[in-house]
């Protein structure tokens, strides 16, 4: 453990211990605590990218910009990473390397900590979420990779990243759209807004032929959940017209508003569909029972 706390550095093994942690303490931790010595200048071909980095997409304007100003200023603040097998990966700058490399640099500099994979996540998390805005898709992703690779409940995820329970709730939503659907989130084609409505909808040729419909007729939000709420009282309509489960489809359509998952009442019994553990364990705190 002493190891452990050296190679980390003074500080930062009790910012990782806090229930949340802030990207802006755990860089001012490094920085303030890294001796002159330990800042190195390292080779650009040697660096790559946290395997935890939920971006997929870069701006290449506000890169392009950063690059002007490297040219001119260099690199304001050193990049932090770990050592790896081959070369270094990247733990938090992975824009100012980009950047960087734009401006044809060959070398940055850098403060070397040892992480482990738990701390990587989060931090390559915490810097797209409070520095640079993910698309929903990619934060929805970073958050399910998070609850299953961490075992963390949405609740103890909702804190250490500082969002609301709701909105982890509604972000992970999402995963359920087609994925041509989550493609045109990542590349903002749709917005979030647009997302969340869509994500309500069960039937995914549906969803797909609205997603089209919002880019094609630049349909607002609003006029979208008005659509979506016809869609959903013609499927009402028409399981009504079913025998099966009348007496208790009033039932089923509460929990499943509740759950926000299929929900099927056959022969005196309840079927909550799920997808996966982490699924599972969202249902189960929903209801409010704990193992």
């Amino acid at each position: 453990m002493e190891t452990k706390k050296r190679a980390l550095g003074k500080g930062l093994e009790q910012l990782f211990n806090n229930e949340n942690l802030d990207l802006n303490s755990f860089e001012k931790t490094v920085y303030e605590t890294a001796t002159n010595e330990e800042i190195i200048d390292i080779n650009l071909n040697e660096l790559r990218a946290n395997p935890y980095q939920p971006r997929k997409v870069f701006n290449d304007e506000a890169l392009s910009d950063l690059a002007e100003s490297i040219k001119e200023h260099g690199v304001f603040q050193p990049i932090i990473v770990k050592k790896s097998i081959k070369g270094y990966e990247i733990i938090a700058g992975e824009r100012r390397v980009r950047a960087s490399r734009m401006a044809g640099l060959e070398k940055i500099p850098a403060i070397i900590r040892n992480l482990n994979d738990e701390q990587m996540m989060e931090i390559a998390l915490l810097e797209n979420l409070q520095r640079e805005n993910l698309s929903a898709i990619e934060e929805a992703i970073a958050y399910k990779s998070m609850i299953e690779k961490l075992s963390l409940t949405q609740e103890e995820l909702s804190k250490k990243v500082g969002k609301s329970r709701s909105h982890i709730t509604n972000i992970l939503g999402l995963l359920r759209l087609p994925k041509e659907v989550q493609e045109m989130v990542a590349n903002n084609k749709i917005s979030m807004g647009h997302a969340r409505v869509l994500s309500k909808l069960e039937d995914n040729q549906k969803i797909i032929e609205m997603a089209h419909e919002i880019v094609n007729r630049k349909i607002p939000v609003r006029e979208l959940e008005q659509e979506a709420e016809t869609q959903n009282k013609k499927i009402k309509i028409e399981r009504h017209t079913k025998p099966v489960n009348n007496d208790y489809k009033y039932v089923e359509e509460l929990l499943i508003e509740k759950l926000d998952t299929k929900v099927k009442i056959k022969d005196k019994k309840i079927e909550i569909t799920f997808t996966n553990v982490a699924d599972l364990n969202r249902i189960l705190e929903v209801l409010n029972v704990r193992e």
